[in-house]
C-alpha cells in the first residue's frame, strides 16, 4: 500500500495572508524611500506617508498576534510565526526612521545625497520586492531556497555600500554636523538591510522544520 502522509497542521490561510500583506506594505515603504531620494521631492509628504505605512504594519502585526493567541493550532510553530511577524515589523520601523531622519535633519536640501545612499535604497527596494514575491511560497513550502540565498547576497551588497558610504562621510567632503546626521541615516539603512536578512533566515528555519 502507498504511504499516506497525514496533515496535522490546519489549512488556515489567514497567517499566510498576513505575511503577504506585510511584505506588500514593505514594498510601499521602499517605494517611498526611492521617491524621497529624488530631487525636489516633497520630503514632508513622503515622510508622513512612511509614518502611515509604519502604522499600517503595526496594525497588521497586532492582528497577527491576536490571531496566534486565539488559534488552538497554527500552520507552523507559534514562536516562528511571532518571530517572522516581528522581523517584518522591524524592517518597516527602520524604513520609517530613514524617512523621518532625512526630513527632520533637512538632508534632502543638500545639492545631492551620496551615491552610496542611493545604492542602499535601491538594494532595500530589491529586497522588499523579492520578499513580497517569495513569502506566498510559505503556504506550499516550495521555491524558498532561492529567496534566502538571494536575500543574503543583497545584504552583502548593502554592507559593501554601507562601508563605502562611511568612507565618503569621513573623507572631509562634508562638515562635521552633516556627517553626524548622515551617519544616523546610514545606520538605519544598514539596519534595514540586516532586518531583511533576518526575515529570510527565519523563512529558511521554517522551511527546514516543515520539510
Amino acid at each position: 500500500m502507498a504511504a499516506v502522509r497525514l496533515r496535522l497542521r490546519p489549512n488556515d490561510d489567514s497567517f499566510y495572508e498576513f505575511f503577504t500583506k506585510a511584505a506588500e506594505n514593505i514594498v510601499r515603504g521602499t517605494e517611498l524611500l526611492t521617491e524621497l531620494a529624488m530631487p525636489k521631492a516633497d520630503v514632508q509628504s513622503v515622510s508622513e506617508r512612511l509614518v502611515e505605512v509604519e502604522h499600517d504594519n503595526d496594525a497588521l502585526t497586532h492582528e497577527l498576534y491576536n490571531r496566534i493567541n486565539s488559534s488552538f493550532v497554527t500552520p507552523f510553530d507559534r514562536e516562528d510565526i511571532y518571530q517572522l511577524g516581528s522581523q517584518l515589523d522591524d524592517v518597516v520601523d527602520h524604513l520609517e526612521a530613514v524617512g523621518s531622519l532625512l526630513y527632520l535633519y533637512g538632508l534632502t536640501s543638500l545639492p545631492s545625497l551620496p551615491r552610496e545612499m542611493h545604492e542602499m535604497v535601491a538594494i532595500l527596494d530589491q529586497q522588499a520586492r523579492l520578499t513580497a514575491k517569495s513569502l506566498p511560497g510559505l503556504k506550499a513550502m516550495k521555491g524558498l531556497k532561492d529567496y534566502w540565498v538571494e536575500c543574503n547576497r543583497l545584504e552583502n551588497e548593502g554592507d559593501r555600500a554601507y562601508r563605502m558610504l562611511l568612507v565618503r562621510l569621513f573623507s572631509g567632503e562634508y562638515d562635521a554636523l552633516t556627517v553626524m546626521k548622515m551617519k544616523e541615516v546610514a545606520d538605519e539603512l544598514e539596519a534595514a538591510c540586516d532586518a531583511f536578512e533576518h526575515v529570510s533566515n527565519t523563512v529558511e528555519t521554517i522551511a527546514v522544520k516543515e520539510s
